[in-house]
């Protein structure tokens, strides 16, 4: 996929710092050599230097010296660290001695040393559930300003140039929030279009998706629709947004000159808007079935600063992938 290759490109340029807190773990360890021979990212692998380089040995990787290993119970900054948790969760009435016991776990290493300004992002999830490395982000990188909700975008190639953007559709939210308010789904919505330029480098075009078009129905999830619709174009004047579209009038230009006539985003959609986190799941994976159709992501939206989780499953591929969409998104955040 050529897009994969532009934001690999664009990584090498960016040389953002990210954070790889499964340091040990073997398909990591062997994409860390290839991100690092190729000089996708400057790395930064959590684990014992010991076990990092006997591991790295043991699989006849070369190039893994060239990553900052860091010790989570040994070093330099661990007291600066404790000091940054228990000032950021005091709140929560965070001790000193919790917070010792915290900042030796990885995940939340990787996260104290963004918020910091030690890192730019984060990749992990190869060994560790969602829950797990999700928790700490939201409690110390938390979400951007404006923002209160996360979300999950998935790109679609569909290899069919007709739809989206010569073949692709950037979709949202697949992976994180089950049943947004409009409030929250027009930041989804906003958010969204932004990972369409900074990641899939297109001008996006954002349908606000239901199972009616410009009152065609009615019903309290429609009105949800309309009124994010409305938000989402206060909040990202600059976008082109509108809805309620039904799916085929936001991508066949036919039907959405019929239903939606004069709609500047109906029948030429590159950004699908789902209005709750079961219906994008469900239809992402049934196209990427049914349809063969390659779904990358979830990039996670909505972060202070880059967060991505990954799949148990895995590939090497994936962790690659994954490490450059990061620096990219690190590199739109930072404009």
């Amino acid at each position: 996929m050529e897009l994969l290759e532009q934001i690999k490109a664009n990584a090498k340029e960016c040389q953002k710092r990210i954070v790889l807190p499964e340091g040990t773990e073997e398909r990591t360890l062997k994409a860390a050599e290839v991100i690092l021979s190729e000089g996708l990212a400057q790395l930064i692998l959590l684990g014992k230097p010991a076990d990092i380089k006997a591991k790295a040995e043991a699989l006849n990787l070369h190039h893994i010296d060239s990553a900052t290993i860091i010790d989570p119970v040994a070093h330099a900054k661990k007291d600066a660290y404790i000091d940054l948790l228990v000032e950021l969760r005091k709140s929560k009435g965070m001790t000193k001695e919790q917070a010792l016991k915290l900042v030796e776990d990885p995940l939340y290493l990787a996260t104290l040393m963004i918020k910091n300004g030690d890192a730019d992002g984060e990749v992990a999830g190869a060994i560790n559930a969602t829950g797990d490395v999700l928790r700490p982000a939201f409690q110390i990188v938390k979400t951007e300003p404006g923002i209160s909700v996360v979300s999950g975008a998935f790109m679609l190639f569909t290899n069919k140039p007709e739809f989206g953007e010569n073949g692709l559709l950037v979709v949202a939210d697949c992976a994180v929030h089950p049943n947004p308010t409009a409030e929250e789904l027009a930041q989804i919505a906003v958010v969204t279009a932004r990972t369409a330029r900074n990641i899939a480098k297109i001008e996006p075009r954002v349908a606000m998706l239901s199972f009616s078009t410009k009152g065609s129905a009615k019903n309290e999830l429609v009105d949800k629709v309309v009124k994010a619709t409305e938000l989402a174009k206060q909040m990202a004047p600059d976008v082109m947004i509108d809805g309620e579209l039904q799916a085929d009038a936001a991508l066949v230009p036919s039907v959405g000159q019929l239903k939606a006539p004069g709609s500047p985003v109906a029948g030429k959609a590159n950004v699908l808007i789902f209005p709750t986190l079961e219906v994008g799941n469900i239809s992402y994976k049934l196209v990427q079935r049914i349809a063969g159709i390659e779904a990358v992501g979830p990039v996670l939206q909505g972060m202070a600063a880059p967060i991505n989780d990954l799949s148990r499953g895995c590939s090497v591929s994936d962790i690659i992938n994954m490490v450059a969409i990061t620096a990219n998104q690190a590199a739109g955040l930072m404009k």
